[in-house]
């Protein structure tokens, strides 16, 4: 079966690798990576069918949570782990299952992407239901976890997606949606952590970045849900106010402790010269979009 995947193909470009210098193996490398951003280009449409899902889900009060083994789940869990931080969301609004849990996040747990019904059961852990978005990840488009997800999810009745690495993957078949960035062969034959996990990252950027500009989470290209929880994070918020309303710092620093360090909330107070409480009810009557309290 590996002989019908292009991810486990020799790649003709680096038949004598071990013989190249430092440079060579960098170029190469870079010459590979730029033909990523062109194989996801050809699927902007089915990851735009993805995100609408999300959106929906979130507008909704589902969530959504990623599936995958190794490189893929690690990925997933990663993508979930920033949007609290960046986005101000509730850690469980994105998550990330992973073939062999959480240890399998630093050290591989070998065989756990071969158990088909773990990845249906680590669902039922996160209390999984319909109104949620499930996306399976795995470069192969095979793996028996990721399957074994996809299939509970769409049992369940929650939408489904999967991002895989090969074109007619079994979890594309699975699926809703299949989002397939067909990367090629690998410098190094079958590491799929290479172009292919850089694919992976690129469209778990696009899916859960877009989804959250589209429930109200930046404003102009603000993060203005920010959570100031160091001092670089604080001080990003401080200019961040500065950007979206004009004030000059020490405003801007004044506003950010009236607002109880709020960054969306500082900026409605001076954007409408409101209070504290009138300002926390307008983001709420506008469903948190600033633009719709101007």
């Amino acid at each position: 079966m590996l002989e019908k995947l292009t991810t486990e193909l020799r790649n003709p470009n680096s038949l004598d690798l071990d013989q190249k210098s430092i440079r060579e193996i960098l170029e190469l490398m870079n010459r590979e990576d730029a033909t990523i951003p062109l194989g996801i280009r050809e699927v902007l449409d089915k990851i735009e069918f993805v995100v609408n899902y999300v959106v929906q889900a979130f507008q909704n009060g589902g969530r959504l949570i990623y599936a995958g083994a190794g490189t893929s789940g690690r990925l997933g869990i990663l993508d979930a782990s920033e949007c609290p931080p960046t986005f101000g969301v509730d850690k469980n609004l994105v998550q990330g299952i992973i073939a062999g849990g959480l240890k399998a996040v630093t050290d591989a747990i070998e065989g756990a992407e071969d158990n088909e019904q773990a990845g249906g059961e680590d669902l039922k852990k996160v209390s999984l239901t319909n109104k949620d978005v499930v996306i399976g990840i795995a470069a192969s488009g095979r793996t028996p976890y990721v399957i074994g997800a996809l299939k509970y999810a769409k049992e369940i009745g929650a939408k489904t997606a999967s991002i895989s690495n090969n074109a007619n993957s079994k979890i594309g078949e699975i699926a809703d949606v299949a989002i397939e960035v067909v990367t090629g062969p690998e410098i190094i034959t079958g590491s799929t952590r290479l172009k292919a996990g850089t694919a992976q990252k690129l469209v778990l950027n696009m899916i859960s970045t877009t989804s959250m500009i589209k429930i109200g989470k930046v404003y102009e290209n603000l993060m203005v849900d920010v959570q100031p929880t160091n001092k670089k994070l604080i001080e990003r918020s401080k200019k961040i106010i500065m950007e979206a309303t004009g004030v000059d710092y020490g405003t801007a620093e004044t506003y950010f402790e009236k607002a109880n360090h709020q960054v969306k909330v500082a900026i409605v107070m001076i954007l409408l010269n409101c209070s504290y409480d009138d300002a926390k009810l307008k983001l709420e009557d506008a469903q948190g979009f600033i633009r719709n309290t101007i």
